[in-house]
């Protein structure tokens, strides 16, 4: 029995002790024909209060206020709704920016009817700081459960008599994003939205409009035009935004047609650089309200929703403020109860280059494709390019273009899918690379064995596989595209070297089938691939990513088609990159990493890049040698399958074309490889992987991406802008087809 029911009885002994022995007492009046009192009928003692007191308090940590409400009185709940005792609980929380609570129960003075639970109750808020008092809870007991008794007071004594907490906050201005260059890439700011109302264009000046809008925007002005002649007159066609000095030359001119709004804004510099990894902005939804408003939000705010802009949440937000009052019903302020200073938020600087980045999305801009760029020695990602891309600024309600965020959202070609992090594809004859690699370190193969490449391969009995160049001509005459003869012959007697130059077909097809039947070998080569680091993720952190696929073959099937980089192979152009620059730098596989650095107004940065090495290939130097030269051979000798394309270029790269067939249209069309010019330039090496999905060839699309890309990174531009497809940041055009269309 606890003490205070031990004085409680203890009284109640005397009591009776005392009217039984007084003369003309308790005793003797009881002593008549009237019967004693029983007790009432199903009273007995109740259960354990304090466990009750304990369960609404820990319902309360789960929010559950249907569970709360349940342990109420009868006549609580006759008084009080479950969803006005659920918002008295909830409001009151969010405005004191509950993070947490601590309970502890001091004392009870109970009986079998009713009782009194004496707890201490500490909030710890974001704003206002510990917030601890003592209450009392009366209970009652009904059908043998203790039943709370409800009062305001129950969840500050402040709030009994209707009163109310109110918050007055005091909310910095949200972090800037900055290049590495400290250029900026979102900020807090004054734009205009651009627009044209196609029933107020003078026709006189409709070229001066598409091209200034084209210039701005980074549209094509024939573009522009032939969506002025697709739409109806009077609809007004939301183009781009931009600041008061991006748009300077456009202002000046106004030609008609041109609509000109300003609103103040989440501002993402030319319309978005790598907006899928760096993200976008949204107001807090009711969905998420209650999550902000414990962390200290008002729930005005603008929150990050993706990429860097959430991960950097806690930075960018910067620390909230606010006065935490107690306010009687009509409004008059009571009592303050805490209060905290707000603090300025921090910037986050990228490791990306705007530039390069500015350019590796216009190459992928009119393709569903992605490019990723990373310094080979330290793993810093200088682009991302996901295309199609799209303009962060619409989801703000406040930007008159607003409109076209269903557009966006309901576009089929996935445009908010970081494809270069998340983008799950087969890798082709990139893949080969890992083959090749897992063939030299099984001891069974050499950099000079041979093999016999013909158009067909047969050695498994369910069909024949055709290599690539059994019609790669005709495909191409058919397309409007010349051909050269060397790229419509077999390869015939190759080396293993060769074999990765040519992208030999069959000679990697006998690989894989040769290891999983002959030597007991099946996994070597998705063992390899899980070394390069595919199967999993790269561990960047900063942004989402999917992790790929790598599965044991099952079968000789599985094991040819896995050696190609096809059957269930998936890979993200990230993970490519990585590995890429492990080959370059003599086989250390970096993390991958988007941050250079968070800097606070005042002080030390926060974070700091700092190369991160994870792991190395497992080549023996002199395999890694040999494969590194064969890569070379791709892009120099004239056999080489990304010959063509890379004539003129004036710097050594290296690499590996791949066509990955899809499932379903056109394969998609790869190229990875690195720089070799550290010597020859203060630039440091880097790793360049492009593709483009259901596009075609990598040597036709994936090498002139890359190529696109060095003459960016060492010239600050693309300087050969035509290939077969057409020009690069440009839509692409279908060839007529030539009167020969073979070359000898």
């Amino acid at each position: 029995m606890k003490p205070l029911r031990r004085i409680q009885f203890f009284f109640i002994a005397l009591l009776i002790a005392a009217c039984s022995s007084a003369p003309g007492g308790v005793g003797e009046i009881f002593a008549t024909d009237t019967p004693l009192p029983t007790a009432r009928a199903g009273v007995t003692p109740a259960p354990d209060e304090e466990a009750a007191v304990t369960a609404f308090f820990d319902a309360l940590r789960n929010d559950d206020y249907e569970v709360m409400y349940a342990m109420l009185a009868q006549a609580s709940r006759a008084e009080l709704t479950l969803e006005d005792f659920s918002k008295r609980w909830n409001d009151a929380l969010n405005t004191m920016s509950v993070s947490g609570f601590d309970v502890s129960i001091l004392s009870s003075t109970i009986s079998p009817f009713n009782g009194e639970v004496k707890y201490n109750i500490t909030y710890k808020t974001v704003l206002a700081g510990d917030i601890s008092r003592e209450i009392v809870m009366r209970l009652v007991n009904e059908e043998n459960n203790w039943k709370i008794v409800w009062d305001d007071a129950l969840i500050l004594p402040e709030l009994a008599g209707g009163n109310l907490l109110a918050m007055e906050y005091d909310i910095p201005a949200r972090g800037d994003i900055y290049d590495r260059e400290g250029l900026p890439v979102a900020t807090q700011s004054d734009a205009f939205a651009f627009g044209i109302q196609t029933d107020q264009i003078d026709n006189e000046m409709v070229g001066a409009l598409t091209s200034e809008l084209g210039r701005l925007c980074g549209f094509d002005p024939l573009g522009i035009q032939d969506l002025i002649d697709s739409s109806g007159p009077g609809w007004y066609l939301p183009m781009c935004e931009g600041t008061r000095e991006e748009a300077q030359r456009l202002l000046s001119i106004s030609p008609g047609g041109l609509v000109v709004q300003e609103y103040s804004s989440r501002y993402y510099f030319r319309g978005g650089l790598a907006p899928q990894a760096v993200g976008y902005t949204l107001a807090i939804s009711p969905e998420q309200l209650n999550q902000y408003r414990r962390l200290g939000y008002s729930g005005s705010e603008r929150i990050g929703q993706d990429g860097i802009e959430q991960w950097a949440e806690d930075y960018l937000a910067g620390k909230h403020g606010g006065v935490l009052r107690v306010v009687s019903p009509t409004g008059q302020i009571i009592s303050t109860l805490g209060q905290s200073a707000p603090e300025p938020a921090d910037s986050v600087y990228l490791t990306i280059d705007s530039n390069l980045q500015f350019h590796a999305q216009a190459a992928v801009e009119f393709f569903r494709g992605a490019i990723v760029v990373m310094e080979v020695d330290t793993g810093r990602i200088l682009a991302m390019a996901s295309g199609p891309d799209y303009d962060p600024n619409i989801f703000d309600a406040n930007n008159p273009n607003n409109i076209a965020l269903n557009s966006l959202l309901n576009d089929a070609r996935t445009p908010l899918l970081n494809r270069a992090a998340q983008g799950q594809l087969p890798l082709g004859s990139v893949f080969k690379i890992i083959t090749f690699s897992a063939a030299l370190e099984s001891g069974l193969y050499l950099a000079n064995t041979e093999y016999d490449c013909q158009y067909e391969f047969t050695e498994l009995s369910d069909q024949v596989r055709y290599d690539w160049t059994w019609q790669h001509c005709q495909d191409r005459v058919a397309a409007g595209k010349f051909c050269n003869t060397t790229d419509s012959t077999p390869s015939g007697l190759i080396t293993l070297q060769e074999g990765l130059m040519r992208s030999c077909n069959p000679y990697f097809w006998h690989i894989g089938n040769d290891l999983y039947t002959n030597w007991n070998r099946g996994n070597d080569i998705a063992n390899m691939a899980r070394a390069f680091g595919l199967g999993s993720p790269t561990g960047i952190q900063q942004i989402p990513e999917a992790a790929g696929q790598i599965i044991d073959p099952a079968s000789q099937v599985d094991a040819v088609n896995v050696a190609i980089g096809q059957g269930t192979v998936l890979v993200t152009p990230l993970q490519v990159a990585r590995f890429m620059a492990a080959i370059a730098n003599g086989g250390t596989l970096y993390r991958p990493q988007i941050v250079e650095k968070i800097q606070p107004v005042e002080g030390d940065p926060l974070l700091v890049f700092k190369p991160e090495a994870q792991g190395t290939l497992p080549l023996r130097q002199e395999n890694l040698d040999i494969l590194r030269e064969a890569l070379l051979m791709v892009v120099e000798n004239p056999k080489g399958t990304a010959r063509f394309n890379f004539l003129g270029l004036q710097f050594k790269v290296a690499g590996k074309t791949g066509t990955a067939e899809s499932g379903s249209g056109k394969p998609h069309g790869w190229f990875a490889g690195y720089t070799m010019n550290e010597a020859n330039t203060d630039l440091p090496d880097i790793a360049i992987v492009a593709v483009g999905e259901n596009i075609g060839e990598g040597s036709e699309y994936g090498v002139p991406f890359f190529r696109a890309i060095v003459e960016a990174y060492y010239y600050g531009s693309p300087q050969r802008q035509y290939y077969d497809f057409g020009q690069i940041g440009y839509p692409p055009y279908t060839p007529t087809p030539p009167s020969s269309g073979v070359i000898p």
